[in-house]
């Protein structure tokens, strides 16, 4: 998970798609952290994308590195019910406290990925697992 997670610090920015009935729908993240063994990720409780993971959790994360290589790690949503895992993500990411907290209503929700696939492929040559 490590070399997923060193991937995207990397990166920056990543991708996430997901469906909303039938259409795609993809969106810029940042926010990612490794802990306990899974990279995780959160998206707020109001927003579309975590109405469209419940509703279908497959998804898939892309992200590219400015030396050309790219990620593709698809696999199935499964959100943390641990709050450890939100008090950690908003730790590392203070900007974001000021959006998620008892006075907005606003909770970060965090997920992992489950029966996934992480290639790291470059521009001109094969796939490499990550996984």
């Amino acid at each position: 998970m490590s070399r997923i997670n060193d991937f995207l610090s990397e990166a920056g920015v990543f991708y996430l798609a997901t469906v909303d009935g039938d259409q795609p729908k993809l969106r810029p993240l940042g926010a990612h952290m490794e802990m306990d063994g899974k990279v995780l990720f959160g998206v707020g409780d109001f927003k579309n994308v975590y109405r469209q993971l419940l509703a279908n959790p497959k998804c898939e994360i892309a992200a590219a590195k400015p030396d050309g290589h790219w990620l593709r790690y698809t696999g199935t949503a499964v959100f943390e019910t641990d709050g450890k895992y939100a008090g950690a993500m908003l730790d590392m990411m203070p900007h974001l406290k000021s959006i998620y907290n008892e006075q907005t209503g606003n909770k970060m929700m965090v997920f992992h990925l489950e029966n996934a696939t992480a290639v790291d492929i470059a521009v001109m040559g094969e796939g490499e697992s990550l996984i």
